[in-house]
């Protein structure tokens, strides 16, 4: 545990890092929304996924996509992020992906693993897929609750034993959306995914933003986000590798505590996210409004949209809010995740200022 002196000392430098990234921003991870369509209707997605219309790009224009990344940006650093919807549910994700493959990308998916079979993940590992996160929100009849899916976590677990069985992934991990009606169940979670092959928990509460608004049944209490992270500290103390997800600033008692690094949005500085229909912005959790599109790659280049726009998003949102700006935290905080500011009420949806710290 690091003292409180070193946690200001290193945030500090981390904030300055990150004013440079304003004008200096390094793409780092490119997120390739493929479609979506999904075969499950999770009660806290972001993008509303499910059986819904998907205008989709076809695998010649993710070549020529790909191709113009790679002759402006190199692959070197680069990871691609595969999301969906579900990916698989693409008859021609394969193709997509031996493309990126064979032009020198690494890349993950994010997947609800229900359609993997040791036969999927034979094909996962021959176009070149380095990780995947496979979600699993609380036991079995909790899960399928929450993703309104029959046996859904049944088959989300066969398909992890099938990655896990073809093997050679650099990383296979489960994350867990924790909300107030699960969060009794991490402990037996817990004992379920130890004594699997995984490489990693990610643990994540869920957020205000797409069908999340309709269910605030669902937000954690304040005594919900300390027993969390107080649980999610006691595994990395054991030494387990579980670790909270890039969200939020949780003040210095928790930062690096329960993950490896400190909170730092990375929206337009690091990321940039292609959405199913070619358009063009920063992370997919940010709510869908125009003024964050920031082009389509059916008719821009990529590498000119991030070098000459996304200044929307390589801001302070402390700025635009009182408390913020005479909050203390500001500078470490920068008005937190940008996927969680009401941009209509100009304030966060989520702090943990008198949670947490």
């Amino acid at each position: 545990m690091l003292d409180v002196r070193t946690k200001n000392k290193n945030m500090t430098t981390l904030a300055e890092y990150r004013e440079g990234l304003k004008t200096k921003p390094q793409l780092r991870n490119l997120f390739l929304e493929l479609t979506l369509r999904c075969n499950e209707r999770c009660l806290h997605c972001g993008s509303s996924c499910g059986d819904v219309p998907s205008d989709e790009l076809s695998v010649e224009q993710y070549r020529k996509f790909l191709t113009e990344v790679k002759e402006d940006f190199g692959t070197d650093n680069k990871m691609l992020c595969i999301t969906g919807g579900e990916p698989l549910l693409r008859k021609d994700f394969f193709d997509i992906m031996g493309i990126a493959n064979d032009l020198g990308f690494h890349w993950g998916m994010t997947s609800n693993a229900t359609l993997i079979d040791d036969e999927v993940a034979k094909d996962l590992k021959r176009v070149g897929m380095g990780t995947i996160s496979v979600s699993i929100d609380g036991l079995p009849e909790t899960h399928d609750a929450f993703r309104r899916t029959p046996k859904g976590w049944e088959r989300a677990m066969s398909g992890i034993e099938s990655l896990i069985k073809v093997g050679t992934f650099k990383a296979v991990q489960i994350t867990t959306v924790v909300t107030h009606q699960n969060i009794g169940q991490l402990w037996e979670l817990y004992k379920i995914f130890k004594d699997m092959d995984i490489d990693s928990w990610r643990i994540i509460n869920i957020d205000p933003i797409g069908r999340a608004k309709l269910h605030p049944e669902l937000i954690l209490t304040k005594e919900d986000y300390v027993y969390m992270f107080e649980f999610i500290r006691t595994m990395r103390i054991a030494g387990e590798p579980v670790t909270y997800g890039c969200s939020h600033y949780l003040g210095l008692e928790y930062e690096r505590e329960v993950r490896d690094w400190y909170f730092l949005c990375t929206a337009g500085t690091y990321i940039a996210s292609i959405m199913a229909n070619g358009d063009i912005t920063a992370c997919l959790d940010i709510e869908r409004r125009p003024e964050f599109i920031q082009g389509n790659i059916l008719k821009d280049r990529f590498s000119d949209v991030w070098k000459n726009k996304f200044q929307i998003f390589r801001k302070n949102l402390c700025d635009e809010n009182e408390k913020c700006r005479s909050c203390k935290e500001k500078d470490f905080c920068h008005g937190d995740a940008y996927h969680t500011w009401d941009f209509d009420k100009h304030e966060p949806q989520v702090c943990f200022k008198d949670i947490l710290f």
